[in-house]
């Protein structure tokens, strides 16, 4: 059976900037070190960094004192300025793309547009980015959802850094409609675009995908989403632990692709185990 990894998969770099940030800051042990809920989607290098000493607080209140490492999906900023007044060493692991987008966003709600976030609503860097809105954001997470929306006035479209192209396409031929002025601030990452295309075009080469990564980690979602739809066999597994044997029955060639959150190591993992289910 040939077993063949996607040309671009697993870290990115906002999430190896954090982890580093987050080893640095572990190295000095004089004081606590947390990280404001999961500094990435992915539960194996969460508990790595709980291991090096890095813990995982949900709550400032969780945190009297000592270090604490900002998301890097990003905070509400009323948090993060709440963190600094009770004397917290703040450590901001935000991935700077996440921050570019804050900062869009931050400038049109100054400017008097009504902002509108392509994201998931659910999802920890969409809440962040709509408190930079200062309450004046609108989240969408299609065209129809946006056709749906009462403005026609002065509108600014920001985009959560892990959708799709295409989505992103939709929603703004649908604002660019119903809007008197629009600015679109097309904030999808580079790195997750090359992640999404390298998944398709492998998808379409084998007879079953394996997609790597956290399970509430939104790149990764969106990978396993992209080779479903290329009607190629598609599982979704966090470790080498889930394989089953079954998916790869009378199987001659499996791709592989993995989350930006997802280790080199654990791929590896997945990778051995693929070859010892091949035997």
């Amino acid at each position: 059976m040939d077993i063949i990894i996607a040309e671009n998969a697993g870290f990115c770099f906002g999430v190896k900037r954090a982890l580093e940030l987050a080893a640095r800051a572990a190295e000095d042990d004089s004081r606590p070190v947390h990280t404001l809920g999961a500094l990435i989607h992915n539960p194996q290098e969460v508990a790595r960094l709980e291991a090096q000493g890095v813990h995982r607080a949900e709550s400032l209140e969780e945190v009297p004192s000592g270090a604490m490492i900002l998301s890097a999906h990003g905070v509400d900023p009323a948090m993060e300025a709440e963190a600094k007044a009770r004397g917290l060493e703040v450590i901001d692991a935000t991935c700077p793309f996440v921050r570019r987008a804050q900062d869009h966003i931050r400038t049109l709600a100054a400017g008097g547009y009504s902002v509108v976030i392509l994201g998931d609503p659910a999802h920890r860097e969409v809440t962040g980015l709509a408190a930079h809105a200062q309450g004046k954001a609108t989240i969408v997470t299609s065209a129809a959802e946006a056709a749906a929306l009462p403005f026609g006035g002065k509108c600014g479209l920001v985009v959560q850094t892990t959708q799709r192209p295409e989505t992103l396409r939709e929603v703004v031929g649908v604002l660019a409609e119903q809007s008197r002025e629009l600015r679109v601030f097309n904030t999808i990452c580079e790195a997750t675009v090359k992640r999404q295309e390298s998944a398709q075009d492998l998808a379409q080469q084998v007879e079953v995908m394996i997609v790597v990564g956290g399970r509430i980690s939104a790149n990764t979602a969106r990978l396993r989403e992209i080779c479903e739809a290329t009607g190629t066999s598609t599982h979704h597994i966090e470790t080498a632990a889930e394989l089953d044997a079954d998916w790869l029955s009378g199987v001659q060639r499996v791709g592989v692709t993995a989350g930006a959150s997802t280790p080199d190591w654990v791929v590896a993992e997945v990778e051995a185990r693929l070859r010892e289910l091949a035997l």
